[in-house]
């Protein structure tokens, strides 16, 4: 019972934790449109416009405001208490739930109720359960909450069904950084290894166009799969300035782009869809636009530079060329000739130099000139925190609190600061580790911020997450290769034979012992039976005819 409890608390409390979050979201909308291209101060009567729309007062919305201006993040809007933060518009379950039966079974019908037929609908039904009736801005807030093209499937409101589909090729931006699409593509090229200049197979790419300039505006190459750090790492490259990384790779074409775009458009992959990606895109002012599964965009602006870089990657040594017909007798491996880093070095210069300069069919001009007509009235928008808003994308997993640190991955972590949280705390940490490098986890404490935490042993060396993943099968075979299987064999007979000799042993002793017991009365104690065979009759005492 106490187990079924506590699994209810912790349902109720992350769903109170996502409603807040969700709120925070709203906040940050509002906000960020009062604020942005602002070049006087703001007015009472914009202030209290605002402060309508979101149902609170005209001085919480300064401060927020305040807040805003200082953190820049979704975070900074959530409601703040002692203790756990406490929904600013939260309801008893059971009045949530009837309105949401409401607006499920009466509002989101063909018949298409007005707003107003909605509240009378749930205002009459809170009477009848004998609850308080519910605000208008309440009920307001839980509709805006459904996701428009949901709410027009359900009430067959075909204008907004056509305005929320996603038409290949058809995206249109008013500015550059207004929507970014991101994607991932196995490139068409085998690279070899650093050292032995052996083939070790085709890498992946994630790449982010800005869909008004067309400008790539980052990218990342690795070995490993898509995921949520090849993302975040793209992202990275994307939002931040390139010249130092430019300068690292020796390539002089220039590269301007830079800042948070508002809008990030991808696929519905895992690594795009989980919570932690969508949390550390929107902590940083950054909404996602998901395609609509089933009707992937074969024209979007993403496949076509895919398309692009892969037809200029097929001219290099070890490519794979587009189709088996096409490769032919081309041996790959054989063929390849470029590392990882060369080949990373060549694509920067492919992007700026090359497709950045040259004319675009679509634009009929070279991306970067469109580019270069924005970038002084752009507003620039950069991360407050560049180490927190890498770590917000990567994995992550729960580990608790033991004395001697954090262990993950056979390895254990300390940091001084996590001494004050030792036997206190009666739940897990979250952990965020980098796979290229193990040398350092980030553990979120109670309070909300992250620390670093580093090996416990300091004088081991930095490894990936596949070198000690490798480690840990070598060693479990190299223990395997080491048992020696005919003595297991052998004593795991004699153990059993010995207890099959014992058992025999006690069984003989025990019926010898019942057949001749006898009843034995003790003068002083009448109450002492011993030996009692019930299958004979008791020897009489003295006395007895």
């Amino acid at each position: 019972m106490f187990a079924n409890d506590s699994i209810l608390q912790m349902n109720d409390e992350a769903e109170r934790d996502e409603r807040d979050w969700e709120e925070a979201c709203r906040r940050e909308d509002a906000i960020r449109t009062l604020l942005t291209g602002r070049t006087s101060t703001l007015t009472a009567k914009e202030v209290e416009a605002v402060a309508v729309e979101l149902g609170l007062s005209r001085a919480t919305l300064y401060r927020m405001i305040r807040r805003y201006r200082d953190g820049g993040t979704v975070s900074s809007l959530l409601p703040r208490s002692i203790g756990r933060p406490k929904k600013s518009r939260s309801l008893a379950p059971e009045r949530e739930a009837l309105i949401a039966d409401a607006i499920r079974r009466f509002y989101l019908k063909p018949e298409k109720p007005k707003f107003g037929r909605l509240v009378q609908e749930i205002r009459l039904r809170c009477l009848e359960m004998g609850f308080a009736p519910a605000n208008w801005r309440t009920i307001k807030s839980r509709v805006e909450d459904l996701d428009v093209r949901m709410v027009a499937l359900r009430r067959k409101d075909e204008p907004v069904i056509k305005a929320t589909k996603a038409t290949p090729g058809h995206y249109v931006a008013a500015r550059p950084l207004e929507i970014v699409q991101i994607d991932h593509t196995r490139v068409d090229v085998v690279v070899v290894d650093e050292e032995t200049r052996e083939p070790i197979g085709r890498p992946w790419i994630t790449l982010a166009i800005d869909v008004f300039t067309r400008m790539v505006t980052g990218f990342h190459l690795t070995m490993a799969a898509p995921s949520r750090l090849s993302t975040g790492l793209a992202l990275l490259h994307a939002v931040h300035d390139k010249t130092a990384w430019l300068r690292d790779r020796e390539i002089e074409a220039p590269w301007p782009v830079a800042g948070l775009p508002e809008t990030l458009h991808a696929d519905n992959g895992s690594d795009f869809r989980s919570r932690a990606f969508v949390r550390a895109c929107r902590d940083s002012g950054i909404k996602i636009i998901w395609r609509i599964p089933g009707e992937p965009h074969y024209g979007g602006h993403i496949e076509r530079l895919i398309g692009t870089m892969m037809g200029a990657v097929r001219l290099l040594p070890g490519t794979t060329h587009g189709s088996p017909a096409a490769k032919g007798d081309y041996k790959s491996d054989k063929a390849a000739r470029l590392t990882l880093r060369e080949l990373e070095c060549w694509i920067g210069h492919e992007i700026a130099g090359r497709y950045h300069n040259s004319i675009h069919s679509a634009l009929k001009r070279p991306p970067i000139a469109v580019w270069r007509d924005h970038e002084a009235t752009l507003p620039l928008r950069m991360p407050v925190d560049r180490m927190a808003f890498w770590v917000g994308f990567l994995p992550e997993q729960e580990r608790t609190l033991r004395p001697d640190g954090i262990h993950l991955f056979g390895l254990t972590y300390w940091s001084s600061v996590l001494t004050a949280d030792v036997g206190r705390l009666k739940r897990k940490l979250l952990v965020k580790y980098d796979p290229r490098d193990l040398s350092r986890i980030f553990v979120l404490r109670p309070s909300g911020h992250y620390i670093e935490a580093r090996y416990g042993d300091i004088t081991l060396a930095p490894i990936s997450l596949h070198e000690a993943q490798s480690a840990a099968r070598a060693l479990a075979a190299k223990g395997r290769r080491e048992v020696d299987s005919r003595t297991l064999v052998k004593t795991a007979i004699a153990q059993r034979e010995l207890v099959q000799r014992a058992s025999r042993r006690t069984l003989e002793l025990k019926g010898k012992t019942t057949k001749n017991a006898v009843r034995k009365i003790g003068d002083g104690d009448l109450g002492a039976l011993r030996g009692i065979d019930s299958r004979t009759r008791i020897a009489s005492v003295e006395g007895d005819p």
